[in-house]
């Protein structure tokens, strides 16, 4: 698939999903999905900076209120690791996890250790519906690992 085709048909793919969640398509929203989408757990001023690749005029803002808008009808996920600003992803439809390293900072998805939503069943639910079990797993990459070596 060249790189246009597969550009159009991520395109087709995030208008018809914005245009199911009740929101309109515009350029803007486009932007921010197709940086996420390129850049998995990337912080806001990343997304921006991508964003501003083609709207050069964008503010970190209005950047802000997509990333927010986006993640409130589920087609982004925030992800909060400790000790760092918030990271966006477009891997919405199942329930991983994540693995961040200490040392770099880098992080990797995990895939549900159960195979089903949520992985974790709790003890006590204190009579919620438990949809998402949300796990940071977090150690040393392997580079951080040879690296101190």
């Amino acid at each position: 698939m060249t790189s246009t085709a597969a550009t159009t048909e991520a395109t087709e793919k995030w208008s018809g999903q914005l245009r199911a969640n009740g929101r309109r398509v515009t350029k803007q929203r486009l932007a921010v999905l197709t940086a996420v989408e390129h850049l998995p757990h990337a912080v806001a001023d990343d997304v921006a900076a991508a964003v501003r690749g083609d709207l050069p005029d964008i503010s970190l803002q209005s950047v802000y209120v997509v990333l927010a808008d986006l993640t409130e009808i589920g087609l982004l996920r925030k992800i909060e690791p400790p000790h760092s600003p918030a990271r966006y992803e477009t891997r919405v439809d199942d329930n991983h996890h994540h693995a961040i390293c200490t040392s770099c900072g880098r992080i990797e998805d995990v895939d549900c250790a159960v195979g089903h939503a949520p992985c974790l069943t709790p003890e006590n639910t204190h009579g919620m519906t438990i949809e998402i079990a949300d796990v940071l797993y977090r150690g040393t990459c392997a580079d951080c690992a040879a690296q101190a070596s």
